[in-house]
């Protein structure tokens, strides 16, 4: 193994450059192997200055950094890549560009760190005789096969910080504070950080939800004299019967981007309860700042084992958290089922034993 490659795509999160920095120097130290890091993630091999060389110079004083110095795409898909062409807007296949570009380097690997999309492209290209390594990464920590990924343990603190100054605010003037955090289909920052926060009422995409429980747990509350509430809800929460709200849609090219829920629940529940809402949206406040000690940890094994995968010919796989240890299973295997909340799994019972309402029925 002489020459390997890393990328970041999808959205940031924190613990990419501690992932960057463990790549270049176990390649460094252990099998004498050059780095090259890819610039904006697949969009890097179409241009023209988009791989440049990665030593241990580069990655120095990076692991408490949050975003990535190599920059990410999350619209770079090369099977589906928007360009124009005499005028006019078209989507292209690109991917062999990619290949050859990649053969042109002549890399025996190519560490692909992602999401669910990003390593969704990686599955794609392996077939293709693309050498593939892939690395978890997500905020949402959606991706199977891994008990976690990096970048959920920051936001998750953030978000949970973030219902702690809640709670001061929402007591002083007896209002109804709704937070809507991201998650995309998977809930489980609302879930935990609305656990760890003291949130009175959760809504996950997991678990539809109606207005009648929300106002009947929170006019509960004022009935027994506690006159404010907290509500933690996640961007794809969404009505029984309903559909996710989004504030853009999607097409070929870009998934829909989602957001707007915590207005409409914070609305719905002042005009029904009488009682005065306000919505604060996280957004990507969630994605920034230094990674915690746990996703720099994390990140840094997953990039070590990374290192070790591709060495030892480990193509089309991913390198995985399982009972606390690092081991890998085959793309396939990773993004067969999307990793979803369990709604009968011990943090929601647990939720449900403290009184904290889903907005699915009757609460304690």
């Amino acid at each position: 193994m002489k020459r390997i490659a890393i990328l970041t795509g999808g959205g940031d999160a924190p613990g990419l450059n501690a992932v960057i920095r463990a790549v270049v120097k176990t390649a460094a130290n252990q099998y004498n192997c050059e780095v090259m890091g890819v610039k904006d993630g697949f969009d890097g091999f179409l241009g023209d200055y988009g791989i440049f060389p990665l030593d241990q110079a580069a990655v120095r004083g990076i692991l408490p950094r949050g975003g990535t110095i190599l920059g990410s795409a999350n619209r770079g898909n090369p099977f589906a890549r928007k360009v124009i062409r005499s005028g006019r807007e078209v989507v292209e296949d690109v991917s062999q560009k990619i290949k050859d570009n990649i053969n042109d380097l002549k890399l025996d690997a190519l560490i692909v760190v992602g999401g669910d999309g990003t390593l969704r492209i990686a599955r794609e290209l392996f077939p293709l005789g693309v050498p593939v390594i892939g690395v978890p990464k997500t905020i949402d920590n959606d991706i199977g096969g891994t008990e976690c990924t990096f970048g959920f343990d920051t936001a998750l603190n953030i978000a949970t910080d973030a219902l702690d100054r809640l709670h001061t605010t929402a007591e002083a003037h007896h209002r109804v504070m709704v937070l809507e955090l991201m998650g995309r289909d998977a809930g489980f920052i609302a879930l935990s950080a609305g656990m760890a926060g003291g949130a009175d009422v959760i809504l996950i995409p997991e678990i539809p939800f109606t207005m009648e429980y929300i106002n009947e747990k929170i006019m509960n509350r004022t009935k027994r004299g506690t006159h404010f509430s907290i509500v933690a809800v996640a961007e794809g929460a969404k009505r029984q019967g309903g559909e996710i709200v989004v504030s853009r849609m999607g097409d070929e090219v870009y998934t829909p981007r989602l957001g707007g829920i915590g207005v409409r629940v914070a609305d719905e529940i002042t005009r029904l309860t009488k009682i005065e809402s306000r919505v604060i949206i996280l957004g990507h406040l969630q994605r920034g700042g230094s990674p915690t000690a746990f996703d720099r940890d994390l990140a840094t094994r997953f990039g070590a084992a990374a290192v070790r995968l591709a060495a030892s010919g480990g193509f089309g796989r991913m390198v995985a958290l399982q009972q606390e240890k690092i081991v890998d299973i085959s793309l396939d295997d990773a993004l067969a089922i999307p990793k979803r909340v369990d709604i009968n799994g011990d943090m929601v019972l647990s939720a449900r034993g403290l009184g904290i309402s889903f907005g699915d029925g009757p609460s304690y």
